[in-house]
């Protein structure tokens, strides 16, 4: 039986793929993923073009795609000489690569950028001052942003779920805070 001839695996693939539009990426590396994802196998590309019925350009793409997050990697399956696939499967550490890449690609460029208009706009006296201060600030926010990220990513994991189930009740760790 094919994964998605179950309802529930088929809902999920076509779901993870309609909301990668919305995280900014294509709905069939999207879809690759959650297929690759609910697998208990390594999967050949043939197989997944066979699932989805995507073109195998399409498949190709998205495999690469999904490699460059290293959420997925090639792996060899003794006795088939054509390349298989299987996906992370330990979430903290598919969200940490996600993270980790997609900052590389989005956050860091950005960051440089600013840093480079807000250090232009402090030397042009003809600038009008809420550009220079608006630019400057969402340079230093960023950056900040940043800091905050790189010291927190590097955390071990058992701390990280901590956090993450304490929310906002970490607040009453930090001194002078207002009392609610």
């Amino acid at each position: 039986m094919r994964l998605l001839d179950y309802p529930e695996a088929k809902t999920f693939v076509l779901h993870w793929g309609e909301m990668g539009t919305y995280w900014g990426v294509n709905r069939s590396v999207a879809q690759v993923h959650a297929l690759l994802y609910l697998s208990d196998r390594p999967v050949d590309a043939e197989t997944i073009v066979g699932e989805l019925g995507l073109a195998r350009s399409n498949v190709s793409t998205a495999l690469k795609e999904l490699q460059g997050y290293n959420i997925v990697r090639r792996v060899h399956v003794e006795g088939d000489r054509r390349d298989h696939f299987v996906a992370e499967t330990d979430l903290w550490e598919m969200l940490m690569r996600i993270a980790i890449e997609r900052k590389r690609r989005e956050i860091d460029p950005t960051i440089q950028l600013l840093g480079e208009l807000s250090q232009k706009l402090q030397r042009d006296g003809n600038a009008p001052a809420h550009i220079r201060e608006r630019v400057t600030r969402l340079h230093e926010f960023m950056s900040t942003l940043s800091g905050w990220y790189e010291q927190v990513r590097v955390l071990p994991k058992p701390t990280l779920v901590t956090l993450m189930k304490l929310g906002g009740k970490v607040a009453r760790f930090i001194p002078g805070r207002a009392k609610e």
